[in-house]
Order: structure tokens, then sequence, then C-alpha cells
């Protein structure tokens, strides 16, 4: 079978080469314990139903004091202390995310129940890849010997799943205005990938959940798509000067994440059955789910790794 791999990318690999390039080895449980993920995930629920309750300005004593409290219970504590910040880290920060919070802001920030689930969600990632290189900055990822250019697999037809690129030029995003004011809804309403690369596991990944979210769905659904995959560090700090909830560290700035759209497909009566899919690929152990309001964030569970790096290689004949 002939080699379509785009093989080995140009470029330097992205290593630590000082201390500040990886982050830091934290604490982890006991005699290799893992933490209870299900019972993690139930008590964050718990908790954002307590903190929508005291969401509004006049509240911030009493937010910190009901976060002291839930935090310290076992089954959050667990996760949170197994991940680099530890316990304290992972309060502290959390504590500076909800005070730099400004609801007023452009573009709109997401309401402080919706930071928190983002963040205390998001501490999974951390706690499976928060030990790996990022990817610091535009130039490493674009560069990355271990990601692959979607541009080329698109091309010769090898994606199952759909993403744009973001427009480069004044042009572009002009041409990019007008076509969505004469089709409207024909495509989800995002800026785009600023670099269109990716894991060959995420790819085999996105793949197989295209495939079977278009065996669940009526003929005429789009294809899977995916709003956001790698985002350096840079970029993500880029975005929080501009507004944006993104999150630090991120599991993007890793390349073990990725964004797919959910509410769009409201309009072709698939919502329900994408989010249904991502959810029980979590409850097998495949991924962790973010709900981030118009899509899921997804990223890849170390013990999924191996699966689908194996079926990139199938699919792509390496």
């Amino acid at each position: 079978m002939p080699n379509r791999s785009p093989g080995r990318q140009p470029g330097p690999a992205v290593v630590s080469g000082t201390p500040g390039r990886r982050l830091p080895s934290g604490h982890r449980p006991a005699s290799g314990a893992r933490p209870d993920l299900a019972a993690y995930r139930a008590a964050v629920a718990e908790l954002l139903v307590e903190v929508g309750a005291v969401a509004d300005a006049p509240s911030t004593a009493a937010r910190q004091v009901l976060l002291d409290q839930r935090l310290r219970e076992p089954a959050v504590a667990a996760v949170l202390e197994a991940t680099p910040q530890g316990l304290v880290g992972a309060r502290e920060t959390l504590l500076l995310e909800l005070a730099r919070h400004r609801p007023d802001s452009r573009p709109p920030a997401p309401d402080l129940t919706d930071l928190v689930r983002s963040f205390l969600l998001s501490r999974v990632d951390v706690l499976w890849w928060g030990d790996s290189p990022a990817l610091l900055t535009d130039d490493q990822a674009r560069t990355s010997v271990d990601l692959v250019d979607l541009e080329w697999l698109r091309r010769r037809g090898l994606l199952e799943f759909r993403y744009r690129e973001r427009p480069g030029t004044a042009l572009g995003r002009g041409l990019r205005a007008v076509r969505r004011r004469v089709r409207p809804g024909a495509a989800p309403d995002t800026t785009g990938l600023l670099i269109p690369r990716a894991r060959r596991e995420m790819i085999a990944f996105l793949n197989d959940l295209a495939r079977e979210f278009a065996a669940v769905t009526r003929p005429g659904t789009p294809p899977l798509w995916v709003t956001s995959l790698v985002r350096s560090a840079e970029h993500q700090h880029r975005l929080r000067r501009l507004g944006h909830a993104a999150t630090l560290p991120s599991a993007h700035s890793l390349g073990w994440a990725v964004d797919v759209e959910l509410d769009w497909y409201d309009r072709f009566g698939a919502r329900a059955a994408l989010a249904g899919l991502v959810l029980a690929r979590q409850d097998a152990g495949e991924i962790n789910v973010v709900d981030e309001g118009s899509a899921r964030h997804l990223c890849l569970a170390p013990a999924a790794r191996r699966r689908f790096r194996r079926a990139y290689e199938a699919e792509m004949g390496v």
C-alpha cells in the first residue's frame, strides 16, 4: 500500500529547552491510585448549582467560602491534588480567574458558572497531560514534527470531518463576511483554525467520531465540524488579552484537545445525537468533555493514544 503520510515535517521538534518549557511535575496520588473522574464530575456538577446561587456581584465573599469548602471535598481534592499545580495552586488560579472576570467585556465573557465549569472540568486535561511540553509559540506549532498538515490530508480525501482556516488577509475576512450574509447558517459562525495542523492520534479520533456521527444522523446532515484544534500558549495569551475565556495551561497548546461545534446541528436535528456520542466516549474513558456553550471541548485520554495512533497509521497506509 503506498505511503500517503505527509511524513516528517520540516522544522525543529518542540522539546523542552528550559525549565519553563515544561510544566513542573506535580503531586500524584499515593501508590499510583487514580482519582475517580466520574465522582469528580458529579461533584463539580453539584458545585455549579451552588455557584449559580451566588453568581451576583455582591456575593464575592460567599463564593470564596463556597469554593474553599467544596474544593476540599475528597472527590474534588483528589483530582486537583494530582495536577501539577496541586489543590492550593488550582484554588488560587480559579479565584484569580473569577477576580478578572468582566461580564460586560467584548467579546462577552462567559457567566461565572460557565467559567467555573470550564476551569474545573479542564483540570482533567491537566491531570492527564500536565507534564507534557507545550507548544509555546505559533512558529513551534507550525513546524513541530508531532503535528500533521490537515490541508495535505484534506486535499487527498483523507479527512472525515470539516473545518475552515482563519482568513489571513483583510480581503479574505471581507469575503468571509459576504458569504455569511448571503448564506447565513450555512456553516458554524467561527473564525476558523489559525494553525490547521494536528497530532496524528487526534486526526484518527476525529475521523472515527465523524464516521460514528454520520452513521446515526439522517442523510443531509453536515459532517462533524471542528472549530479549534492546536493553539499555542502564545495564542492562548493573545485570546486572554482580547477578553476570551482561554484557560491556562490548555490541552490545545499540548495538541491533545479539539473543539467541535454542537449548537449549529440543532437545525439538522442532530445536536442531541452528537452530544450523546461524546458523552458516551467520555464514559468509556476515551476523552474528557467540557461544555463550552455552543461547542464541546474534547481532550483525548492517554489510555486511548496508542489505539488512535495505530488507527492513523492504518488509515494513511504508513
